[in-house]
């Protein structure tokens, strides 16, 4: 059994990376790249959140799979608490404008927890099945095909009408608007976000392999995972 000092350092890792997502996705990257407008399909939170991925991954190589569900369930935790409490705050801080209605909020939260858990344990699962193969697989497919279900799952849930049981749609993202914000192809506004959301999760991913590399060289594979 791992002992509880071992968590440390993972459950310190994913609590800095899911305070600061749920804090930077409440602002909008301003500029532009060619005719896109960044402010209308990014924010801040698509820069850091990816790296939840690195904390699982390494706590998965370090000491196996078993920990690093546990390190996940803290996450979503956290994810879940962070997503109800953070936006109201930012508001009565003066740092956003708007104020999000305690349904919407619910729905937020709900979307926010069931893509992080979805993803990050898809990721573990499939960072075990590829663990023992080139050093770079395990991270780099685990991570693609976890971006790739928790921008599925968190953008459905929290803007597409469909699940609108869930709590009240957000009239705005449902509007149309040209897909990115360029050309002629018209899309909910919620699918540009999503796309622009997914990107920069596939770059991060790409990059995290770099100091995925540098902190796990010298580590042994656990005995058993």
């Amino acid at each position: 059994m791992v002992p509880v000092s071992k968590y440390v350092p993972f459950v310190a890792a994913m609590a800095i990376v899911v305070v600061a997502s749920n804090v930077l996705v409440q602002f909008p990257v301003q500029g532009h790249l060619g005719g896109v407008s960044l402010a209308d399909i990014l924010t801040w939170g698509a820069f850091t959140y990816p790296f939840a991925f690195l904390v699982t991954d390494l706590a998965n190589r370090r000491h196996g799979p078993a920990m690093a569900r546990r390190v996940v369930f803290f996450g979503f935790a956290l994810a879940v608490t962070c997503s109800i409490l953070f936006p109201p705050l930012l508001f009565r801080w003066g740092l956003i404008e708007f104020e999000t209605a305690a349904d919407r909020l619910v729905r937020i939260a709900t979307a926010s927890g069931l893509a992080f858990l979805a993803a990050q344990l898809l990721d573990v699962t499939v960072f075990n099945w590829l663990r023992r193969q080139s050093w770079w697989r395990a991270p780099i497919i685990g991570t693609l095909a976890g971006s790739i279900l928790d921008t599925a799952v968190f953008f459905s849930v929290a803007f597409a009408s469909v699940f609108a049981f869930v709590g009240p749609d957000d009239s705005f993202a449902l509007e149309a608007a040209p897909l990115l914000g360029v050309g002629s192809v018209e899309v909910a506004r919620w699918m540009s976000w999503a796309l622009g959301d997914l990107t920069v999760k596939l770059l991060i991913a790409v990059f995290a392999l770099i100091p995925y590399r540098m902190i796990a060289w010298r580590w042994a594979q656990p005995a058993a995972a």
